[in-house]
């Protein structure tokens, strides 16, 4: 069925023309109990209606802020469109953060009110909410273990719905009065930015935004209203509440799929089999990765098919790519390789039926993009930001360029720089940062938002980023480095997780390398050689020389002033919990080079 974008001004509007249209068509499916539960779009809207109108009855008033803190499910989305439609302005918190990181956020964005997904979230607010004057209630979701818990701040989330069924009952039409009175200028979220420097920022987000930005993404790359969406990055984050509540939402009629949590995910999209997966780039380094370590174990014919397969699959997709001519004989020989080795990985991987598959929040390095392109996966990079509300660039249609982020989505306007900045106009540009206008003044100058990332527009009109602006290294000889690059090529190794590469104001680059633990474990498993923990593995000898040779072939790709002379091989995993990383896995760079200072040091004795 063709795509269609619903002509509603806001996000509760969208959910009630869809729960019309579409009815008993199913929107959202959850596991439970090793079954999958399906949820229409009538239901879909009345749960929302529900939780909404209950939220009235326990003393919310027309522009609180209600915090959501829990994993993805259906009740997140019944609360985030609940609570917008009667007025309300939803401020989602990441389910890993600790109780200090829920008490910034909560008390920053004065939330009066928070769901809170099960006794562990309810731990983190009730530790703090002694510095939270304004909290009025905690609203669980899943009560487990909460029953005896003596407070009047806890209410569960049954109950609160159960309320709001007794307010439909009196007041029939009072919800249905109160979506036609959302606005489409309203603030319907703030997504606080996880930040790499200083404290988050709580993006303000009207409907208008929301919808222009999903609008724009759909003008590119346009989804149907049978596609079939997994959920599993976490929803406080502007890329999946895209996917998960907007695209959906303006489409209409896309069903979204809940992984039961992200150590199930990829047995989950085996079960799925979604037609739309997005992806950050760790994601889809890890399915190469496995990959990869998979035919190590491999029998040698299987090896050498797996060898062989890809080779020509890659050459018959660069020459695709090229537009060249495909005769016969590669024409079958790409379906062999189809029915042989491609299809058997992308069933694998349970993207057999994806005809959308997106990475975005950080660069691809090159060779993941050409691993799953060459299989068939047709992975399409996208560029975007949180006070864009998502979508700037993404590949369209077969115009697909390496090491670029796409042409720029309809609607979307580019300046550059002379530093090489990225400055963009779009009505998905945020209304500023709450209760910061030095901030947001800095950041948004005459509708104009300014990005903080470094780019360039190719030839051929694709978007091309090199790095963010604080990171671009500048060494003593006055030589500018993007770390970026060289750091993608490194990840490119199924051995490294992450590097860190160390030089601004330096003679020459080092980094900070950090393995990838399982990997490496089965690597020197296969070497025979012993360890017990991670840091025990991290400084073998051998581990080091493992490093060298891929430190090698990484330098070979780059000029002489852009390779690595020494690294350090770090004995410890980067740590959210220790700010070394953010919520979405970025490295925090400067916390990072300030903790391992007298380790950088050292590599430059």
């Amino acid at each position: 069925m063709a795509y269609i974008i619903m002509e509603y001004d806001t996000l509760p509007k969208l959910l009630r023309a869809s729960a019309i249209k579409f009815r008993n068509k199913i929107a959202l499916r959850e596991k439970d109990l090793g079954i999958w539960q399906n949820i229409t779009w009538k239901e879909y809207y009345e749960k929302s209606k529900y939780l909404g109108l209950g939220m009235l009855r326990i003393g919310f008033q027309k522009g609180d802020k209600v915090s959501i803190l829990s994993e993805n499910n259906p009740e997140w989305l019944y609360g985030d469109l609940g609570v917008q439609a009667i007025g309300g302005i939803v401020v989602g918190i990441y389910p890993t953060n600790v109780a200090s990181q829920v008490e910034y956020i909560m008390s920053h964005s004065q939330s009066r009110f928070v769901i809170a997904g099960d006794q562990e979230q309810t731990d983190k607010v009730l530790e703090v909410k002694d510095r939270l004057p304004d909290l009025k209630k905690i609203i669980v979701i899943d009560m487990k273990g909460l029953r005896k818990y003596r407070t009047p701040l806890i209410i569960s989330f049954e109950e609160v719905t159960r309320l709001g069924k007794e307010l439909d009952n009196q007041k029939p039409g009072l919800f249905e009065r109160l979506v036609d009175k959302t606005n489409p200028n309203d603030i319907a979220l703030m997504v606080y930015t996880s930040g790499t420097t200083g404290k988050p920022k709580g993006a303000m987000i009207s409907h208008k935004n929301a919808i222009a930005s999903a609008k724009n993404f759909l003008a590119a790359t346009p989804l149907k209203e049978d596609d079939s969406i997994v959920s599993y990055l976490p929803l406080c984050h502007v890329a999946e509440r895209s996917f998960s509540v907007f695209y959906p939402l303006v489409v209409g009629g896309i069903t979204v799929n809940f992984a039961e949590s992200i150590n199930t995910v990829q047995e989950n999209i085996r079960e799925i089999a979604p037609t739309v997966f997005f992806a950050v780039p760790r994601i889809w380094e890890k399915m190469q990765s496995s990959h990869i370590m998979r035919m190590r174990d491999a029998t040698w014919f299987k090896k050498m098919v797996d060898q062989w397969c890809l080779k020509k699959e890659r050459y018959i997709w660069e020459r695709e790519v090229k537009k060249e001519k495909i005769g016969i004989f590669l024409r079958f020989l790409k379906l062999f390789c189809y029915v042989v080795h491609a299809y058997p990985i992308q069933k694998h991987f349970g993207l057999n039926k994806v005809i959308y598959a997106y990475a975005g929040g950080a660069p691809t390095p090159p060779e993941v993009f050409i691993f799953f392109w060459s299989l068939g996966i047709p992975i399409r990079n996208l560029y975007g930001s949180t006070e864009c509300t998502g979508i700037c660039s993404v590949h369209q249609g077969d115009d697909i360029r390496l090491g670029t982020t796409g042409p720029l989505a309809p609607g979307v306007e580019l300046k550059i720089a002379p530093d090489g900045e990225l400055i963009f106009r779009t009505e998905g540009v945020f209304q500023g940062y709450y209760r910061d206008a030095k901030a947001t003044s800095k950041a948004v100058k005459d509708g104009w938002y300014y990005s903080g990332d470094v780019g360039e527009l190719t030839a051929d009109g694709h978007l091309k980023i090199t790095d963010r602006k604080k990171d671009i290294i500048i060494t003593s000889g006055g030589k500018n480095i993007s770390p970026q690059e060289i750091e993608n090529e490194f990840k490119a190794s199924p051995y490294i997780k992450d590097a860190v590469v160390i030089g601004d104001g330096r003679k020459y680059l080092t980094a900070l390398i950090l393995i990838e633990y399982d990997n490496v474990g089965k690597w020197a498993e296969d070497k025979h050689i012993a360890y017990t923990t991670f840091k025990d593995l991290s400084q073998k000898p051998e581990v080091f020389e493992l490093v060298s040779e891929i430190t090698k072939e990484v330098n070979k790709k780059f000029a002489r002033v852009e390779t690595i002379k020494k690294f350090t091989i770090l004995d410890k995993e980067l740590d959210q919990d220790d700010d070394e990383l953010t919520a979405t896995q970025k490295v925090r760079r400067k916390i990072v080079e300030e903790k391992y200072k007298e380790l950088i040091d050292r590599m430059y004795r």
